[in-house]
C-alpha cells in the first residue's frame, strides 16, 4: 500500500521510516508543522524526493482514519 515507507524492527525500534533511509516518519511531519515548506524540507534532507514527502502525509492520514475512540464503561 505505501511503496515509500518501510517498518523495519532493525531500524529505530520498528519505527515507521522512509524506505531506504532512516528519516522517521514523524519528523517529517514536525519539521510540517515547525512551517518548513516541501522545499525546505529536501533542501534539508535532499536524499529524499517529493514523493516521499507525498506518501507520508497520505500514510499519516490513512492511520489517523482507521483511529477509533471507544467508551470504557465504568
Amino acid at each position: 500500500m505505501f511503496e515509500r515507507i518501510e517498518i523495519n524492527p532493525k531500524k529505530l525500534g520498528g519505527k515507521p521510516v522512509i524506505k531506504g533511509t532512516r528519516i522517521p516518519i514523524y519528523l517529517i511531519l514536525e519539521l510540517f508543522a515547525e512551517g518548513l515548506s516541501f522545499e525546505e524540507i529536501l533542501k534539508e534532507y535532499p536524499e529524499l524526493k517529493e514523493e516521499d514527502i507525498k506518501e507520508v502525509i497520505r500514510y499519516a492520514s490513512h492511520l489517523l482514519s482507521k483511529e477509533e475512540v471507544h467508551e470504557i464503561p465504568a
